[in-house]
């Protein structure tokens, strides 16, 4: 089958790889209609590239068409429609019971010391294959994927693989009031869709910051409030006066270790593509790589005893807080990866009854999965309005 791997910083190809088998009998193989390019994709060919193998199918925001099922699966059979997570949860164990399958006790990497495996995504999450590929092995076939309608267009669905849950966990952990107000940072897909939930869900105020004159634009159509700025002093100065000189109840940081703005970090981060992988693995588990712009942006803006959301992804190991700072202003700060079957049940319906969401026009490349290559540029260079691109095998 055709794949997209890795194979070095910057440099993605779609190859030839073995097709996927049936290797337990609660096995499944899907053959995938639509899997998206995420933005946590791009640290794979940045600074998490250390604990990526030449060769790693990549992707984790899969959906696609039942071909075969293991002697043991019940739930779904060969034609169903589905969504995979991107996290690899078995949905029996205890943690999959408290609705925290991203440190799901069955597929948990412990001697990395890390939560639940996730598709493509690194040997710290299990190293096992992604979805952007024409076919994908899913493991716990009873439990793990989504069934779905068999239309509309794949778009309607595709977004619970990853989009829709991560935003909607965003949201909530954010702990917006009813008629509050809140501060997105960052309108890539994570950011854009968290500022249409949170309207969905009853905030009153929604304000979002980035500098992409497209992003601006397109969080400007659905009635977001939005600064053009990213520079600390200039988004805090805006919001407060945005907020009766308060700041706003909850910020999202939906960017992560890609914010801009700290020079110490940006040189740990380029570091990685010079040092040998082998040294920098150690480094990153011990040391400070991310750029904490976006989180000293939230903590500056976010009003006293407010909250703040992290969705955006960091990678450090010891990266400094201003804890001083975030006691004194009693901020309270809620983090972790989507866990996705938790709150499929608040999401699904929706994607049954409408369109309120705005998934359908979502996406804003649709490509052929040998197009990868450049849609991974694009993207990482935000070149040709890209937001969100859909492969389609």
């Amino acid at each position: 089958m055709r794949a997209v791997t890795w194979h070095g910083r910057a440099d993605v190809r779609v190859d030839t790889v073995p097709d996927p088998t049936i290797q337990e009998p609660t096995d499944v193989i899907v053959e995938i209609t639509s899997s998206g390019i995420c933005g946590s994709d791009l640290h794979l060919i940045e600074v998490m590239a250390p604990f990526m193998s030449v060769g790693d199918v990549m992707g984790h925001e899969p959906m696609g068409i039942v071909r075969e099922v293991g002697s043991d699966v019940t739930a779904v059979k060969a034609g169903d429609r589905v969504v995979i997570p991107f996290n690899i949860s078995c949905n029996t164990c205890w943690m999959c019971a408290q609705g925290l399958q991203s440190q799901c006790e069955t597929t948990q990497n412990r001697e990395q010391g890390m939560g639940a495996s996730l598709f493509g995504y690194t040997k710290l999450y299990g190293q096992v294959p992604g979805g952007q590929a024409e076919y994908l092995r899913v493991p716990f076939g009873n439990t793990l994927p989504i069934k779905v309608p068999d239309a509309p267009l794949d778009d309607r669905y595709v977004y619970l693989s990853d989009v829709l849950p991560t935003a909607w966990q965003a949201v909530q952990y954010a702990g917006i009031p009813q008629g509050g107000s809140v501060l997105v940072l960052g309108l890539g897909p994570i950011g854009d869709m968290a500022t249409r939930i949170a309207k969905h869900l009853g905030a009153g105020q929604v304000i979002a910051s980035d500098v992409v004159p497209e992003r601006l634009a397109r969080a400007r159509r659905n009635g977001i409030e939005v600064i053009d700025t990213t520079t600390q002093a200039d988004v805090v100065a805006r919001v407060r006066d945005l907020t009766d000189g308060r700041g706003p109840d909850a910020v999202i940081d939906a960017v992560g270790m890609e914010a801009h703005g700290s020079p110490l970090a940006s040189m740990a981060q380029k570091a990685t593509a010079v040092v040998p992988d082998a040294i920098m693995e150690k480094v990153m588990q011990v040391v400070g790589v991310d750029r904490l712009a976006a989180l000293n942006t939230a903590i500056e803006a976010v009003r006293r005893g407010g909250t703040i959301s992290l969705s955006g992804v960091y990678g450090g190991a010891t990266d400094p807080l201003p804890l001083m700072r975030m006691f004194d202003k009693q901020i309270q700060l809620r983090m972790g990866q989507a866990n996705v079957w938790r709150w499929v049940p608040d999401i699904l319906p929706l994607l049954l009854e409408g369109d309120p969401l705005g998934v359908d026009d979502f996406a804003t490349h649709r490509v052929p999965l040998e197009e990868a290559p450049q849609a991974y540029m694009n993207f990482r260079e935000k070149k040709d309005g890209t937001v969100k691109v859909l492969l389609q095998p």
